[in-house]
């Protein structure tokens, strides 16, 4: 039987399909109100929060709303047709606004850099993105993506060799900064010795938490089945759990049985 434990942190809510087995079975994104626990399918409602006007109602989305279809991602990661980096995506989507600032904080082979440039740049050529990474391996590789993929991308976003945790050094003072986005652990097709940790992680956290805009979101997919993985996750997890509940909205999505799967993290600011 697949086992999952889904923590959110006040913004989701099961509701089954017409019988059990069903695949119809879908997740409603509803405008916070308490903190839910989904494990293995049973439901249990904790400590009430006051609701976050900076997140949508699914009851107002139409049906051509870039909003729609969070449900069905959702969905598909329980079933494993999903990956993490979907998941990422998708509420990105959801948050993210044509002509923001925002931080790939792991920029890596640049895909991430990538669907954060779709996002934000508009018909009026604003928008920006700051892509960052400590090895210049990474930013050789995001440039070559962004250059096969989109036209003048130049004048929208800034690659810097730099870690992480140095973000406030490389962002304009007073930018309104939407999304901060890691993908921690190594290089995929990488030096697998050359690894986020724990240490910087933590200091990149709280730059992120000090530069996020309200209605903003800390995105974070942490990758656990590399040496130092467990330790950063366990790192990003006790940063969150003391976040202030008046001012973020912290969530988890868990694999139960597989124990190396990918971990997507979301705290979003009120």
């Amino acid at each position: 039987m697949l086992s999952l434990s889904y923590r959110f942190s006040s913004f989701a809510a099961y509701t089954p399909g017409p019988t059990t087995r069903s695949l119809s079975r879908r997740l409603l994104f509803l405008v916070p109100s308490q903190t839910l626990i989904f494990t293995n399918h049973s439901l249990c409602c904790l400590k009430p929060i006051k609701p976050n006007n900076n997140i949508r109602s699914s009851s107002s989305f139409s049906k051509d709303s870039p909003f729609s279809g969070l449900e069905d991602v959702f969905v598909s990661f329980l079933f494993g047709n999903r990956k993490a980096t979907d998941v990422a995506h998708m509420v990105w989507k959801h948050v993210v606004q044509k002509g923001d600032t925002v931080i790939d904080a792991t920029c890596g082979n640049g895909f991430d850099t990538l669907e954060l440039l779709n996002l934000v740049v508009d018909d009026s050529h604003n928008g920006y993105v700051y892509a960052l990474d400590i090895q210049k391996d990474a930013l050789a590789k995001t440039s070559s993506l962004l250059e096969e993929s989109i036209n003048s991308y130049q004048k929208h976003v800034e690659l810097f060799n730099i870690c992480h945790s140095k973000m406030e050094e490389v962002v304009q003072r007073n930018s309104s900064v939407r999304l901060v986005a890691f993908n921690l652990g190594y290089l995929p097709g990488g030096d697998k010795e050359i690894i986020t940790r724990s240490e910087t992680t933590l200091q990149a956290l709280e730059a992120a938490e000090r530069i996020v805009i309200p209605g903003g979101l800390i995105s974070i997919v942490v990758y656990v089945g590399h040496p130092g993985g467990r330790e950063e996750l366990e790192t990003v997890e006790t940063f969150a759990a003391r976040m202030c509940v008046e001012n973020w909205i912290c969530c988890k999505l868990q694999m139960l049985n597989r124990a190396g799967a990918p971990i997507p993290i979301f705290l979003f600011r009120r």
